[in-house]
C-alpha cells in the first residue's frame, strides 16, 4: 500500500449561471431552482497539509473578506470527511484566491470541494462519488458542482444534478464588481420585488431549463447560447446594484453574444464570439471604467481535481 502524503494541493473552478430560474418561496424559505452550471477557467487552489494543529490562511484576491476559522467552508469540508476516519488530525488548509468573493461565481463552494477532495486524498478515505456528493450537498448547495465541473443541469436547490449534452468551448470575459453582494441578501430581494408585484400569492410550477439553450448547447451553437441565457436574480441584483446596469449596456454595445449578471452577482459575464472577440471585449469594459477587474476564461473545464501529489490532470 502507498505512503499518503503530507500535503494534497486541488485546484477548484469557477462557475457560471448559463440558465438560472427560481421559483417561489417554500415554507422552509428555500426556493426550488432550474439553472445550467459551466465550469470556467478562473481558480482556486487548496492545500491542505497535515499539522500539530489546525490552521487555515488566505491569499489573493479578496483574501481579506474570508473567514479563517470554523466557519469556511474548506475548514467545514475537512471536518465533514475527518469525522470517523482513524488517518484524520490536525491539518493547515491555505487557500490561494483567484475567484472573487461575494461574486456570483461560487468562490466559496470552490474551496469547499478542494478541500473535500484534497482531505480524502491526505488520509485515504476513498470516498466513492455518492458519498463525495452527500458531503458536499451537506456545505451548500453550488458545492456538488463545484465537485463534478463541466456543464451541468442543477435542480432542487441546485445540488441535484446531471450532465448537460454540451458540446464546444465557450469563450468568457467577466467584469467583477469592487462591492460584492450576499446570496441570501439577493434572494431576500428577489421576493421583495415579486411580492411588491403581487407575484407571491400566484402558484408558480416548478422551474424548469429551457429547450433552447439546452438545444443550443447541443449544437456547440455560441451564439445560440448567448440569446437563451437567463437569470432570474439579475433584476434583484441590479436593484441592489442599479450601476451593474451601465456594465450590461456596455459589454452588449461592443458586440457579446450574450450579457447576464453570474449568480446573484454582481460578477457580469460576456459571452464572446471567439478568442480575439474576447479580448477586444476585455479591453473595451476595461476602458471604460465599470469594472473593478475584468478577467477572460474559457469553459467547460474540469471539477475539484488534484495537482499536488503528482502532475495536474
Amino acid at each position: 500500500m502507498p505512503s499518503l502524503p503530507d500535503a494534497v494541493t486541488v485546484r477548484a473552478a469557477a462557475k457560471v449561471n448559463l440558465e438560472l430560474l427560481v421559483g417561489p418561496r417554500d415554507a422552509s424559505g428555500y426556493h426550488a431552482l432550474a439553472t445550467v452550471f459551466q465550469a470556467v477557467s478562473l481558480y482556486d487552489d487548496v492545500t491542505v497539509r497535515r499539522a500539530g494543529r489546525c490552521s487555515l490562511t488566505v491569499a489573493g484576491r479578496d483574501a481579506e473578506h474570508v473567514p479563517t476559522d470554523e466557519s469556511n467552508l474548506a475548514w467545514r469540508a475537512v471536518v465533514a470527511v475527518g469525522e470517523g476516519h482513524p488517518d484524520a488530525g490536525p491539518v493547515a488548509i491555505s487557500i490561494a484566491k483567484d475567484i472573487p468573493v461575494a461574486g456570483g461565481m461560487a468562490g466559496g463552494s470552490a474551496d469547499g470541494a478542494a478541500a473535500l477532495v484534497a482531505a480524502d486524498a491526505l488520509w485515504g478515505v476513498g470516498l466513492g462519488r455518492s458519498e463525495l456528493h452527500r458531503l458536499a450537498a451537506g456545505l451548500g448547495a453550488d458545492v456538488p458542482f463545484s465537485v463534478l465541473g463541466g456543464t451541468a443541469i442543477g435542480t432542487g436547490r441546485g445540488d441535484e444534478l446531471a450532465p448537460a449534452m454540451a458540446r464546444g468551448s465557450y469563450h468568457w470575459v467577466f467584469a467583477f464588481s469592487d462591492e460584492g453582494l450576499s446570496t441570501p441578501r439577493v434572494f431576500a430581494e428577489l421576493d421583495r420585488l415579486r411580492a411588491e408585484r403581487g407575484e407571491e400569492a400566484v402558484h408558480q410550477p416548478e422551474p424548469e431549463v429551457s429547450p433552447a439553450l439546452m438545444t443550443a448547447l447541443l449544437a456547440g451553437d455560441a451564439e445560440a447560447v448567448g440569446r437563451a441565457m437567463h437569470n432570474d436574480l439579475q433584476e434583484a441584483a441590479l436593484s441592489l446594484q442599479p450601476r451593474l446596469a451601465d456594465t450590461l449596456v456596455i459589454g452588449q454595445e461592443c458586440g457579446a453574444l450574450g450579457g447576464i449578471v453570474s449568480g446573484s452577482g454582481p460578477t457580469c459575464a460576456f459571452l464572446a464570439a471567439s478568442h480575439e472577440h474576447a479580448l477586444d471585449l476585455a479591453v473595451a469594459l476595461t476602458a471604460s471604467g465599470v469594472a473593478s477587474d475584468v478577467r477572460r476564461a474559457q469553459g467547460p473545464v474540469p471539477g475539484a481535481r488534484l495537482i499536488h501529489p503528482g502532475k495536474e490532470q
